[in-house]
């Protein structure tokens, strides 16, 4: 089974050049560690507090070896540090994907309207 581990991050909208440059850094960190980075993603229209990072793992115990990894990590450790001055909060969930779900394109059925 897969994981996904969703990251809810509360920015200060001020640091958004910030927050990108952080998600950017971990675009290497996070294979280098064992996990697989689906991405990150900024606030573009609505809230402009709001960002989220979604990485992918094969079970809880590879998310606890990654973790384990990634706080060892001289990369990981300096992206923690400067991630302090603009995330005002961070929550995780743990989701599944269904079947069927995940990345599928748009067919060209609308194409024809």
């Amino acid at each position: 089974m897969t994981i996904t581990c969703v990251i809810r991050y509360e920015i200060d909208p001020f640091q958004r050049s910030a927050f990108k440059e952080y998600a950017e850094n971990w675009g290497q960190i996070i294979p280098r560690c064992g996990g697989h980075l689906i991405g990150y993603f900024l606030p573009h229209e609505g809230s402009n507090n709001v960002a989220w990072g979604l990485v992918a793992f094969d079970s809880l115990a590879a998310y606890e070896a990654y973790r384990l990894r990634l706080h060892s990590d001289e990369g990981g450790q300096a992206n923690f540090a400067m991630a302090q001055r603009f995330i005002l909060k961070e929550e995780r969930s743990f989701v599944e994907a269904v079947d069927g779900t995940l990345g599928i394109a748009p067919t060209d059925a609308w194409s024809a309207l």
